[in-house]
């Protein structure tokens, strides 16, 4: 069966990046990527015409054909939503970038990390330039956003603070913050998930591995606090050491420590001015998501507005939700990040070119 349904009215192309930063990653996980572009309707029939580029990061253990897969009955997938409203109008065409960073233990959190790799650098110093070098983007800031839910909301908020010179917009959709409401309560269950592999996580990664997975009530909440332990607080060697004691759930602060520095509400002091330099935030999350995402997203608010950033250029809103079947949030973002990013007419002056795709 075809990916993309009659109609759709754009194209996405499948690519693959062999990438130099990603060989011999700490879990050989594979530097060769799958990389979706997708060009808006038209993008053909006008050859000298550029776009502004967005960059969509998957939530946690999420893989690049989650893209295209269906949500369910009476629900639409991303991709076909957003196409139908550029090819309705509705808002100026976009050339949307579907990126990969999974790893092993399920995501990287798109951050440079000795536990999992440099999936924040690939992200910026090599898919950014290899998209520019081969379609019509608008190869600027001012015209580049990143957008992402859940992991892939926190990738968005944490790379367009750490790299404004790349990206002057993002979205971001329950998006991982305020990290003692996200995951601390995890932490205590995560405990007594626990005994039943005497207190010793990696006990229960052995297990996991050994069968289907997400058979047992522990899995998704061990995997994702295992996983995030690799990406912020890895051992000299990689090893992911967890925030917590295993047996007690006490904090261990050197090592929680270290889990707060990626937290968005806490790096946005630090990053005011990277925030104020945007031309558009948009901030969301369901009043009932289940790592409190929503406190999160209110918080992050805050520390936005407490930056300087003007409340003309931020995009908020809580609704009735969970944490889960909210892709549909994804295409009124994108619609408004693209009246936000769109340009005048904006040509291939003589001489300039981009490289086949």
């Amino acid at each position: 069966m075809p990916l993309w349904p009659p109609g759709f009215a754009g194209r996405i192309d499948e690519r693959t990046i062999d990438s130099r930063l990603l060989r011999g990653n700490p879990l050989g996980d594979p530097h060769s990527r799958p990389l979706w572009v997708y060009t808006p309707p038209g993008y053909d029939d006008e050859p000298e015409r550029r776009y502004p580029a967005v960059y969509m990061l998957l939530g946690f253990a999420g893989t690049l054909p989650a893209w295209s897969n269906q949500p369910g009955a009476f629900r639409t997938s991303v991709p076909v939503a957003t196409d139908a409203l550029f090819a309705r109008g509705e808002a100026p065409p976009m050339i949307m970038v579907f990126v990969d960073a999974w790893t092993t233990y399920g995501g990287s959190q798109y951050v440079d990390s000795a536990g999992t790799g440099r999936y924040h650098s690939y992200l910026c110093e090599e898919v950014v330039s290899w998209v520019d070098a081969r379609y019509r983007t608008l190869a600027d800031r001012d015209h580049r956003a990143v957008a992402g839910k859940s992991s892939g909301g926190l990738g968005a908020m944490v790379t367009s603070m750490l790299r404004p010179d790349l990206f002057g917009a993002f979205a971001t959709h329950s998006g991982d913050s305020l990290s003692e409401a996200q995951y601390i309560p995890h932490f205590l269950h995560a405990v007594r998930h626990l005994r039943a592999y005497d207190g010793d996580i990696f006990a229960w990664w052995r297990d996991f591995r050994s069968r289907v997975a997400f058979t047992k009530e522990e899995d998704l909440r061990l995997l994702e606090i295992l996983a995030v332990s690799a990406c912020f607080s890895p051992d000299a060697d990689g090893t992911p050491v967890l925030p917590f004691d295993p047996v007690t759930g006490a904090l261990r602060p050197e090592v929680w420590e270290r889990w707060l520095r990626w937290d968005p509400v806490r790096m946005a002091p630090a990053h005011a001015e990277a925030l104020r330099s945007m031309r558009a935030i948009w901030i969301d999350a369901g009043t009932r998501d289940e790592w409190f995402l929503d406190l999160g997203a209110l918080a992050f608010r805050e520390a936005v507005r407490r930056a300087g950033v003007p409340d003309d250029t931020v995009r908020f809103e809580l609704f009735e939700a969970g944490h889960t079947a909210i892709e549909y949030r994804h295409p009124q973002a994108l619609a408004w990040l693209a009246h936000r990013l769109a340009p005048g007419e904006h040509r291939l002056t003589p001489g300039e070119h981009r490289l086949t795709p």
